[in-house]
């Protein structure tokens, strides 16, 4: 933790800024561009290997596309119901549609000619291309021809548009051509025009034919462009353009009149793709009359049309950042395993040492996976407790479930079906459980899961003992590789018994409202963190040491924000380490003088939540899943634990949160305007990466 956090700071004079004034906030959705921009940021830092700005390219587009499909929707809802609620910073939905299409558009061009003019000419010095089918040579386009008729024509459906077939459903997401031709009539040429769906079925990259150009492709929409004669025989064609339509992907669940969770999102996964249009993206050579045609077709305004002189649907290039091309990459690294556990064939009598935690991916997280595996087998254990958000696709710790409920052990798991864009995956999990007689609890209609706690209930020879496992990630052993998080194992009983009772909360009729250590959403955690803060507002009051330091991804609460402003106001030193969204502007005289607000985005996505009260030198610390978020903190089920072991805090504060406030290379600093200044080193100051230096530091464990 830096010094300037211990320091003990004067109370300022008394404030007279209202903090409900909406200037002292920042849009939440604005913040949410200028995060995906500095996304974008990473693509263009060419001290980036091509092949990893790539990626970032792909993310920003993914990203994109999810706050097409969740947040501009809510918003248009929300105009279309009329509703009047204004944003914190003052904004009425209109309003807040209006700036996002006037913030988004300057980096959608910027995006767009790194592509063009950058990205594809130095991915083709590398033999890496997206060729254009009209520069192919004669040989190259008659194979493709053949595979065009083989594999793609029998799967393309044509349809047209006229008096007689009105505009066709176009499905969210989907790329589409848009084809204009003529037919030839006695009274002269007649032009028509039909949309052809780019199959989703189909490999989007297509390989050119021939040894020496194997990673160079063409896309499959330019393939199907270039044989429409196939298509439309007897018809001139005259152009196509291609098309993309984003639509509002949020489940509508009626929380009130659900009796069966399950059947319910099921029955709302199968509407998702025909939510209402929220956006249209269209090639920049496509004529005005064809925008508006297509517009008026999807009940669209001009706000809702982005002209991109590149690829449509970026996302795929995920398939080139895949490429086996390790010249092209980050190098690569194996996750450390932690001394404590090296050989170590009792996970439980190393738990009983004392707390472990792990940092990932720095830190590997098979140990977690282990962990539920040596449960599922140890005759010892008698029962298995754990909430599920997000798993892989397939899961070794779901696996492990399902071998403890055929072993016989007694196994619980809350699996969130709401956690969006994985409901369908947790709906399979859920059921492969219930086969082999888990007990599943689907979660609440009007409470989102989002708690990562797994329990274990061991029986041993001075009686029963719980091991609990704490996580600010989701249990999945994919994204562990490439996200951020800490885990906690700890077979403390004050923990062990505030687990139990959630988990009897979640599963039973349990009314517990009050924990021992644990803070937990919707109940406690609000509360907990306000009085925290408060505490420290009080010791900076009376001269006493204070100070805040907190690691989320978003802060957008604005009874949170208020918190921290009159913290600020009597003095207290905070720094803020926000990936994502924050509505707090710093550095507002008056108001929020005290407080530093940095975001890191790198290598490897920051997900962690972390907390430091310094109560006076008595520092206490906390991890859990919550984000300082409305959301995180009402209506949704979330924990967080203290760092109850000294080792573990000064690892935290010292190892991870000060190696982060170092880092010169991926920081960017948030100013009381809301924009963001990249930090770069003072002359003669080295470069110093944070990711890069926990990834050193990991290999010497």
């Amino acid at each position: 933790m830096p010094k300037e956090l211990s320091m003990i700071v004067e109370p300022e004079t008394e404030p007279t800024t209202a903090l409900d004034d909406p200037s002292l906030y920042y849009s939440r959705e604005l913040s949410w561009l200028a995060f995906n921009d500095r996304v974008l940021e990473e693509a263009i830092d060419d001290r980036n290997p091509l092949l990893e700005r790539l990626k970032f390219m792909a993310i920003f587009s993914t990203n994109l596309d999810e706050y097409f499909m969740i947040r501009v929707a809510a918003l248009k809802q929300q105009l279309a119901a009329e509703v009047h609620k204004r944003s914190n910073d003052g904004r009425l939905p209109n309003e807040q549609l209006a700036a996002i299409s006037e913030r988004l558009r300057p980096s959608l061009e910027r995006f767009a000619r790194l592509l063009r003019d950058e990205l594809m000419p130095a991915l083709s010095r590398e033999g890496i291309a997206i060729r254009d089918y009209a520069d192919l040579s004669d040989a190259q386009r008659d194979e493709l021809r053949v595979l065009f008729e083989e594999r793609v024509f029998p799967v393309l459906t044509p349809l047209a548009v006229d008096q007689g077939h009105p505009f066709p459903y176009i499905s969210n997401l989907s790329l589409s051509l848009g084809v204009e031709m003529y037919e030839s009539t006695d009274d002269g040429p007649e032009l028509h025009f039909a949309r052809v769906k780019v199959p989703q079925s189909l490999p989007r990259l297509i390989p050119l034919p021939g040894g020496e150009n194997q990673q160079h492709y063409v896309l499959l929409e330019d393939l199907i462009a270039h044989n429409l004669d196939a298509l439309f025989p007897g018809m001139e064609i005259r152009a196509s353009y291609r098309f993309r339509v984003t639509r509002d992907a949020d489940l509508d669940l009626q929380e009130d009149e659900a009796d069966d969770l399950l059947r319910m999102i099921e029955s709302e996964l199968r509407k998702r793709r025909f939510g209402e249009p929220v956006r249209l993206e269209v090639e920049a050579s496509m004529p005005d009359r064809l925008r508006a045609m297509l517009l008026d077709a999807l009940s669209l305004g001009d706000a809702d049309l982005y002209a991109l002189d590149a690829m449509l649907g970026t996302n795929d290039l995920f398939a080139l950042v895949a490429l086996d091309r390790p010249e092209l990459h980050e190098t690569p690294f194996t996750p450390a395993i932690p001394k404590r556990l090296v050989g170590e064939s009792d996970i439980f009598a190393a738990i009983r040492e004392g707390d472990i935690m792990l940092h990932h991916p720095y830190e590997s997280f098979d140990p977690v996976v282990q962990f539920v595996k040596a449960a599922a087998n140890d005759p010892h254990v008698l029962a298995i407790k754990q909430t599920l958000y997000r798993t892989s696709g397939d899961s070794p710790i779901v696996n492990a479930l399902v071998e403890a409920a055929e072993n016989g052990k007694q196994v619980a798991a809350l699996i969130e079906l709401k956690a969006r864009f994985d409901e369908e995956n947790n709906i399979h999990w859920a059921r492969n459980l219930e086969r082999v007689g888990a007990h599943v609890v689907y979660g609440f209609p009007g409470l989102k899961v989002h708690a990562k706690v797994i329990l274990v209930v061991r029986d041993e020879p001075d009686g029963i003992r719980r091991y609990v496992h704490f996580g600010t990630g989701n249990y999945n052993d994919k994204t562990a590789k490439v996200y951020t998080d800490l885990s906690l194992f700890t077979c403390r009983p004050e923990l062990g018994a505030d687990v139990t009772h959630l988990f009897n909360r979640l599963t039973g009729f349990s009314k517990t409202t009050r924990y021992g250590k644990l803070l937990v959403a919707p109940t406690t955690l609000r509360a907990g963190f306000v009085e925290l803060i408060e505490r420290e507002t009080q010791n900076a009051l009376a001269g006493r040491r204070s100070g805040i330091v907190a690691k989320l991804n978003a802060i957008s609460d604005k009874r949170m924000v208020q918190s921290l402003y009159r913290a600020s106001q009597a003095g207290v030193p905070i720094e803020l380490i926000v990936r994502g969204m924050c509505e707090l502007r710093p550095g507002v005289p008056g108001v929020s003088e005290t407080i530093r607000v940095r975001s890191i985005v790198g290598r490897f996505l920051e997900h962690s939540r972390v907390f430091v009260f310094e109560n006076d030198g008595e520092r206490e610390v906390y991890m859990g899943s919550a984000d300082w978020m409305g959301r995180n903190l009402d209506r949704r089920v979330e924990t967080v634990v203290p760092v109850l072991d000294s080792a573990l805090r000064e690892y935290l504060c010292n190892g991870i949160l000060e190696t982060l406030e170092r880092d010169n290379c991926k920081t960017r600093f948030l100013q009381s305007d809301g924009t963001y200044v990249r930090r770069f080193p003072d002359d003669g100051v080295p470069l110093f990466s944070a990711h890069s230096v926990l990834l050193e530091a990991a290999k010497a464990l």
